[in-house]
């Protein structure tokens, strides 16, 4: 399953992850530096802390990518983004973009390099149930797009402001 399905639509998720680095890197462009700390409403993140929760994503779907290819009946360990954030206060932006943009890569690399076959390859996740390849992919584009729009509504209000 798919928490991200209704975001992706019919939409092709290689293409989308493919796309996402360049248009966050527009977007925080946007945005700036000086906004990009200040969060849309109270309780929510600021730019800046979106884009070092995709950096940390990012990094976990790395690992489970390649957990999922290389074990059979391989189980997701699901981490709580809530208590991951407090540690975002120790990075900056830059640092934040060029992980993700540095692993995103080399996640495409790999997921380019594949036999259509192995997108079928199963993993269970402890909350949505048995997934396949395919559908970590599908769920990494849709958790992108669900982002990327909270940083395009960040963006206009920065471009009004």
């Amino acid at each position: 399953m798919n928490p991200y399905a209704s975001f992706l639509g019919k939409q092709d998720p290689v293409q989308v992850i493919a796309a996402s680095a360049a248009q966050l890197n527009s977007l925080l462009a946007t945005i700036g530096p000086q906004r990009a700390d200040q969060p849309p409403a109270p309780g929510k993140w600021s730019a800046r802390e979106i884009m070092c929760h995709l950096a940390d994503c990012e990094t976990v779907f790395a690992f489970r990518l390649r957990q999922t290819l290389a074990e059979d009946h391989h189980v997701i360990q699901p981490f709580d983004q809530d208590k991951w954030a407090p540690s975002y206060k120790a990075y900056d932006l830059a640092s934040a973009e060029a992980v993700f943009t540095a692993v995103r890569n080399w996640n495409l690399a790999l997921i380019r390099s594949l036999e259509p076959s192995a997108l079928s390859k199963t993993v269970t996740h402890p909350e949505r149930g048995q997934m396949t390849f395919q559908v970590v992919v599908e769920t990494m584009a849709g958790h992108d797009l669900n982002h990327i729009r909270q940083i395009e509504a960040i963006a206009a209000r920065s471009a009004q402001a």
